[in-house]
């Protein structure tokens, strides 16, 4: 397998296991909520009832967050992205340090002549 072929399969394999994984805490965050709640209503607890809508909206809140890094974060900041970025600031220093080469010419056969 050629080196761009497998770094694409590599990428792909990467996705696919954040999106499973993913898929795997909704599953989880579903079951889990709902076991949470027949349990509270099945135990009748004395305690405050309301407990497990704080877990609850804990846990969407990490999903969220999840979410977020997967579908988003990841899928705009990924490996093209971060080259992108270095090119663009390598760029950006080699035109500056072209600029201060040519300034440092321009300016040396001036201060030669004055001296």
């Amino acid at each position: 397998m050629e080196r761009d072929q497998h770094e694409l399969y590599e990428t792909a394999r990467r996705r696919i296991r954040q999106k499973k994984r993913l898929y795997y805490h909704f599953v989880l965050l579903t079951l889990g909520s709902l076991f949470l709640f027949i349990s509270t209503k099945i135990f009748n607890t004395t305690i405050n009832t309301s407990w497990y809508i704080w877990i609850i909206t804990l846990w969407v809140f990490i999903f969220i967050l999840h979410f977020i890094k997967v579908f988003i974060t990841d899928r705009f900041m990924n490996k093209n992205w971060e080259r992108d970025q270095i090119d663009r600031l390598v760029a950006l220093q080699q035109k500056k340090i072209a600029e201060l080469q040519s300034k440092t010419a321009e300016d040396l056969p001036n201060k030669l002549e004055t001296e």
